[in-house]
């Protein structure tokens, strides 16, 4: 039995396009949260937008998603089980509005990264999403490459929203990556791979390194 309004269509989700293109020269693409089966009804035909949709989008752009970064706070628009069984993952708890905290922004970077390792050979790409694909989606992305690949914060922040098609909104996560130094995280040292075969240009080799994000 599905309770009373666990089935309703998050706010202003409608207004935000399903899927945004790669970043260039990452592995990135943001999109906003599919929605399941239920919120069906409360949307046009044209509005839809379900994990099964997700992928076909993907597909017809001949590209392969290899690792989902599920950012929402809430575990009711969509679960695993209705992903790929080869499709890898994660969920980080965010809360919407406030900065990330250092440990969700950690967490983050290891998933990432540890991804990386793992698919230098191929081209699989890392899907990342909050409720809209935007907002948290875009901060933590952004920060990523400004802290770990050194790239200069307002260019972090145009490749993003170029690529989503939607320009971020909360001014106080933008202002949080303008104040960053490019290249402060640790994980700089390691090497990202972020570009296409595993490795960004420029970018120094980095040691194999177990997987975090494997399989389920």
């Amino acid at each position: 039995m599905v309770r009373r309004g666990a089935c309703r269509v998050p706010e202003r989700w409608t207004a935000y396009t399903p899927l945004g293109r790669r970043m260039p020269g990452t592995r990135f693409v943001a999109f906003k949260v599919p929605l399941k089966k239920c919120f069906e009804q409360h949307l046009l035909p044209r509005q839809r937008f379900s994990p099964h949709d997700l992928l076909r989008k993907v597909q017809e752009r001949q590209e392969e998603l290899g690792l989902i970064i599920d950012l929402t706070c809430t575990t009711r628009y969509y679960g695993p089980e209705e992903l790929p069984p080869t499709l890898c993952y994660s969920k980080i708890l965010t809360m919407g509005h406030e900065i990330p905290s250092t440990k969700t922004f950690q967490r983050f970077s290891y998933l990432v990264r540890n991804f990386l390792v793992a698919n230098r050979d191929n081209d699989k790409l890392i899907g990342v999403h909050c409720t809209h694909g935007l907002n948290r989606t875009g901060y933590l992305v952004c920060r990523y490459l400004i802290d770990v690949e050194g790239m200069e914060p307002n260019a972090a922040i145009e490749l993003f929203n170029t690529a989503r098609g939607h320009r971020m909104e909360r001014r106080n996560y933008i202002q949080d990556l303008q104040r960053r130094a490019p290249g402060s995280c640790e994980l700089r040292s390691w090497g990202s791979g972020l570009g296409r075969k595993g490795r960004a240009p420029g970018e120094p080799q980095e040691q194999p390194q177990p997987p975090l994000a494997v399989p389920r």
